[in-house]
């Protein structure tokens, strides 16, 4: 099969994986309901608007190896940093989709920095008697990477960057073509799923076609205050035949935590 950015994201992954495994194995209103609003006016006046984490505070509020028990994270190494401009879409409208997927920013953000995220090998997972070999197999390397874009916007970029992913999920849910690093992808299926994080959160399995194959990738948005994250996650046990997979729940929750 030819190589592609998403293959060379599990190939690097699989590598820190099979290193592991050698190491491991409220009240009421009285008021009028004019004055309610005119109430709400004023609050929303009043509130400044929001303002963008620095780089180097961003940098502390992005996930660090021992935060999530289980895994292990590191900051992107610079092969598999996409760059927003090098991903090009057909349908304009699911450019924000194919940017997160590619754990590329999304919208403009004032900072911007990544992480992977690598599940551990679950214990005993090397040692099940008495299964088949593809069975051995599927438990040895069910370990989810997570490619986690996290940046920080001032204004309303980041609730935004929300309501961009969402509007992307549910006009291209069937299917867009685009183009990362100067390789074809496509897109053949998305399709949302219930997650919960932070003040705003909404998830989807996406499903990618490449070379006849089928591989399911999860996606998250995350947003706290100022800063949105994206979750673009792969199963090493689950590609390659279209297999479905659990979203990293623990790295949200402990992002959303860091963000709080």
């Amino acid at each position: 099969m030819r190589p592609t950015v998403i293959r060379r994201t599990a190939v690097a992954a699989s590598t820190v994986c099979l290193a592991l495994l050698a190491t491991a194995c409220g009240g009421s209103d009285s008021g009028s309901g004019d004055k309610g609003a005119d109430a709400k006016g004023k609050d929303a006046a009043a509130k400044p608007a929001a303002k963008a984490l620095t780089a180097a505070e961003l940098e502390k509020a992005a996930l660090a190896q021992g935060d999530v028990k289980g895994h292990k994270i590191s900051k992107a190494a610079a092969k598999d940093v996409v760059s927003v401009d090098d991903i090009k879409v057909g349908k304009e409208v699911c450019a924000p989709l194919a940017d997160a997927l590619m754990g590329a920013q999304v919208g403009e953000p004032g900072a911007f920095t990544k992480r992977t995220v690598v599940s551990e090998p679950k214990k005993g997972s090397m040692d099940k008697q008495g299964t088949d070999a593809e069975g051995a197999f599927k438990a040895a390397f069910d370990i989810t990477t997570t490619q986690l874009a996290l940046g920080s916007y001032d204004g309303k970029g980041a609730e935004e960057s929300v309501a961009a992913l969402r509007t992307a999920a549910t006009e291209c849910a069937g299917g867009f073509d685009f183009t990362a690093a100067g390789e074809k992808q496509k897109v053949s299926k998305i399709t949302e799923e219930k997650v919960k994080g932070g003040e705003d959160a909404a998830a989807w399995t996406v499903q990618l076609e490449q070379d006849g194959e089928k591989v399911g990738m999860k996606l998250v948005a995350l947003r706290q205050g100022p800063s949105f994250a994206t979750f673009s996650s792969m199963n090493l046990a689950a590609m390659g035949g279209g297999g479905d997979f659990e979203l990293p729940t623990a790295v949200v929750e402990a992002q959303a935590a860091k963000l709080a």
